[in-house]
Order: C-alpha cells, then sequence, then structure tokens
C-alpha cells in the first residue's frame, strides 16, 4: 500500500455517509456546481491569456480569485459558527450565480477586460471565504461524529470528481464555443445546489453558540490555534504547500500552449489529470477505517506532492506530464483532507468553524501570494523551473515532517493538548 493507514477495498462503507439524506441532497447538488466551478476555472485562465499573454497576469488573477480568503476567513469562521447555515448558503450560493453570470454576459458580449476579471474573481473569492466555513461546520449536524471523517473525505472526492470532469468538459466547450459557454455553464450549475438546499430537513445544533462578541470569537479562535502543537504544525505544513506547490495550478496554461504545446484541449486534460489523482486519493481517504498514524500519511502525501512537481517541471511529453499530474492531485488532497479532518475532529464543537476558517486562511489563503510568486518566478526563469523549485520546498517540508513524527508522538503521549 502507497500510504500509511488501514483502508477498506472500495464498497458500500466507502460512500457510509451519503445515507444521510440531507448530505446526498447537498453533496449532488456540489458535484454539479462543482464541475461547473471548474469549467469557469479552465476557461478563466484561458481567457487571461488570451487577452495579456503574460505568466504574471495569470498569477494575478489567481491573487484576486484567492486574496478575499486570506481577509475573511476569520469572520468567515465566527459567521459559521453563530448564523443559520442553512439561510446563509443559500444567499452565498445566489450571489455567485449573479457572479458567473455576470462574466458570462461581458465575455459573449466583448466587454471583457482585464480589470473586470480580476474584480469578478475577487467576489467569486469573497464568497468561497464565507461559504466553505459554513458548508464544513454543516456536516456535523448533517451527519453526526461518527461519519464527519467520511463527509470531509466525500466532499473532497466531490470537488476532485468535478475538477477532472469540468476542465475536461470545458477543454472541448473552449474550442467549440469560447470562453463565454463555460461561464454560462457555471452560472446554470448553481441552481442544483440551490434546489438542494431548499430540500433540507436538517436543523442545526445552536446549543454551542455564545455571547462573545465577533472580535472576541476571533480572538479565541487564534488562541486556540496557539495553544495546540498539532494545530499549529498541520497549519504550517498547510501554508507551505499552498505557497510553494499550489502555483503549479495557475501555470498549466503556459505549460499547455508554450512548454507542451497541446493547445485548449489538452489543458482540460492537464487539469483533469490533477483531478483524476485527487479522485483517487479522496476514494482512499473514505475507504480509511483509522485515522491513527495520520502524521505518516500527511507526510508522505508532502513528499509525493513535491516528486510529482518535480516531474511535471522536467517533463517535456504530454504523457509523462499526465502521470506526474496525477500524482499531484492525489497527494494534494490526501494532506489536505487529511489535515482538515484532524483539525475538525480534535477541534471543541463551539470551535469547530473558526478551526475550519483557520485551515481555510492557510491552505487558500496562501494561494494569492503562491500565485504571484509563481507568476514573477515563471516570467523570470521559466514555468518549469518555478513548478521544480516550488516542489523542492515541499519534499523538504516532507523530510521535516519525517524527523519530527517521533518527537510529536512523545508529546502527545506526555500531555493532553487543550485550548489555552
Amino acid at each position: 500500500m502507497l500510504l500509511p493507514g488501514r483502508t477498506l477495498p472500495l464498497g458500500p462503507g466507502t460512500f457510509r455517509a451519503l445515507r444521510h439524506r440531507d448530505f446526498r441532497l447537498l453533496w449532488l447538488g456540489q458535484l454539479v456546481s462543482l464541475t461547473g466551478g471548474w469549467m469557469q476555472s479552465a476557461a478563466q485562465g484561458w481567457l487571461v491569456l488570451r487577452l495579456t499573454d503574460s505568466a504574471l497576469y495569470l498569477g494575478v488573477v489567481g491573487f484576486c480569485n484567492f486574496a478575499p480568503i486570506l481577509v475573511g476567513s476569520l469572520p468567515a469562521g465566527v459567521v459559521a459558527d453563530r448564523l443559520d447555515p442553512r439561510r446563509t448558503l443559500l444567499a452565498l450560493n445566489a450571489l455567485a450565480t449573479l457572479n458567473a453570470s455576470a462574466l458570462a454576459v461581458l465575455t459573449a458580449t466583448g466587454r471583457i477586460n482585464l480589470p473586470a476579471v480580476a474584480l469578478i474573481a475577487l467576489i467569486g473569492g469573497s464568497v468561497s471565504a464565507f461559504e466553505i466555513p459554513v458548508r464544513q461546520k454543516f456536516l456535523l449536524d448533517l451527519v453526526g461524529r461518527d461519519d464527519l471523517a467520511n463527509a470531509i473525505a466525500l466532499n473532497s472526492l466531490a470537488f476532485n470528481g468535478a475538477r477532472l470532469i469540468g476542465p475536461s468538459i470545458a477543454g472541448v466547450v473552449l474550442a467549440a464555443a469560447g470562453e463565454a459557454a463555460c461561464f454560462a455553464a457555471n452560472a446554470a450549475s448553481f441552481g442544483a445546489v440551490l434546489l438542494g438546499l431548499f430540500a433540507l430537513r436538517t436543523r442545526p445544533d445552536r446549543s454551542a453558540h455564545g455571547e462573545e462578541s465577533w472580535t472576541a470569537g476571533i480572538r479565541r479562535g487564534l488562541a486556540y490555534a496557539r495553544g495546540s502543537r498539532r494545530v499549529r504544525v498541520l497549519l504550517a505544513l498547510v501554508i507551505v504547500s499552498g505557497l510553494f506547490g499550489l502555483p503549479y495550478n495557475v501555470l498549466l496554461p503556459v505549460f499547455a500552449r508554450d512548454v507542451l504545446k497541446v493547445g485548449e484541449s489538452g489543458l482540460g486534460f492537464l487539469m483533469g489529470a490533477s483531478g483524476l489523482g485527487a479522485v483517487i486519493g479522496a476514494l482512499y481517504l473514505a475507504g480509511r477505517t483509522s485515522h491513527r498514524r495520520s502524521g505518516p500519511v500527511v507526510a508522505t502525501a508532502i513528499a509525493l506532492f513535491g516528486l510529482g512537481l518535480i516531474g511535471l517541471g522536467l517533463s517535456r511529453s504530454f504523457a509523462l506530464s499526465l502521470a506526474c499530474l496525477t500524482v499531484v492531485g492525489f497527494a494534494m488532497i490526501v494532506q489536505m483532507a487529511t489535515s482538515n479532518t484532524l483539525l475538525q475532529l480534535n477541534a471543541p464543537p463551539e470551535m469547530r468553524g473558526r478551526v475550519v476558517s483557520l485551515y481555510l486562511m492557510a491552505f487558500a489563503g496562501s494561494a494569492p501570494f503562491g500565485a504571484l510568486f509563481g507568476g514573477a518566478l515563471a516570467r523570470a526563469v521559466g514555468a518549469p523551473a518555478a513548478v521544480i523549485a516550488g516542489g523542492t520546498v515541499c519534499l523538504a517540508a516532507a523530510i521535516w515532517l519525517f524527523t519530527r513524527i517521533p518527537e510529536m508522538r512523545r508529546s502527545a503521549a506526555a500531555a493532553d493538548e487543550t485550548p489555552r
């Protein structure tokens, strides 16, 4: 077996969280919506490259996509712990529908330009900054504690299944109908998640909601993270992967056009290969029966992530690049979903929304700076060298974690970590 940890063969137990009706409705709606979102992501990168012919501006738009998460994650965590999740998710997904529709109309009428793309990306990132913590916190209400880890894995499966399907469809649609058709498909896809939310019956648990102020709620979340070594290490490693590893994603249009010379349809397959690996990783996680030895799982995943990126940077073969991206997708989702599960399962119930927001801030909040760094480095030394540099940093982080695992186990056995 590639990674440590006990797993079940693929079977009904792998999808056990789907036995909960409301989770099943939300999951299916998200699967459709996320497919549209990945179509838009692929088409947006191609549009920016067409408008600017610049890897740097791909990084700038990537920054706009993720920067709101860095700013808004902590307030979003308090929102997730306080407000009704169903109503909040309905409002946020309605706003996302309007945002995608605006991008489709501007592109179809020829009025689109780089500032407009950047603004729409900024609005979309702001919606995501609030939507993701609310949805993740809602999972416990939908499936209960026993199925929470499986629900997180299945959410990752939906996200990355869409990542596999969406860009592949987008490659065909881009070649046949242009970017606007992809943006319109994304706007329409939000209808599935809105219908699912309207049909939910679950009432959220509000018993853990306190009376502290919003600023006090944010300070308490930060104090919890500072007081837990496990939280600090997991978040630090997520930041490393987001800052140095994830920029490969915004540089894929450059690989498709200039390095591998496979055009729009090739870009869809490159993004889809990463999604395929992530689907395999999510299935691996869904089949795990124990979350012991999760430290080695995270360390091995980061090492594979770094090696896959180095291979991508060195490759000039389309087939080899697809294989490397499959490894990258697998490793990324195993690291991120395992970290997310550990953080949520060990957090007090009243802190879970803020813990998710801290994870999101570490993951997606580091991505805008990674996108800028990757775009600037690619402009200076080329996209392949930039990706190799990021993979080397991730590999070094994995080696560091492997050397610290025994010490962390001894520390965990000696004292039970509690929020301070």
